[in-house]
């Protein structure tokens, strides 16, 4: 995970917050369509990883699309390091499922930036 992350090429941080653990990627680009540029994004490192799957992303600044079309299941903010992160509720399912010892932060990853092209091309 530490060579994917220093891969990126971008700033980033693991801390933990009471009893979760983040991984946090600054200045991750965003896909066209969207209000910004750039978004820091936030992912919960689970109890049991990486044999524990990954779940969910969030996003500070929170994201709109520019033509003003809702993006759906995005309302939760939730507190990490003392500001807001827009809760990106996307959950695997029986078509990608967390397979341990395959799946990782890179796949995670790289599944988040698919969420953001879908939602851009919609």
């Amino acid at each position: 995970d530490v060579a994917f992350l220093d891969g990126l090429g971008l700033h980033w941080e693991a801390l933990r917050e009471a009893n979760r653990l983040w991984v946090i990627i600054y200045d991750v680009p965003l896909p066209r369509g969207f209000q910004v540029a750039t978004s820091n994004v936030a992912i919960e490192i689970a109890a049991g990883y990486p044999t524990s799957q990954l779940d969910m992303a969030y996003f500070c600044p929170a994201l709109h699309r520019q033509d003003g079309k809702t993006i759906a299941c995005v309302e939760a903010i939730e507190q990490v390091d003392g500001k807001g992160w827009q809760r990106w509720s996307r959950h695997r399912t029986g078509t990608s499922v967390w397979v341990p010892g395959v799946d990782n932060l890179e796949s995670h990853f790289a599944y988040v930036q698919d969420w953001l092209a879908r939602e851009t091309e919609q």
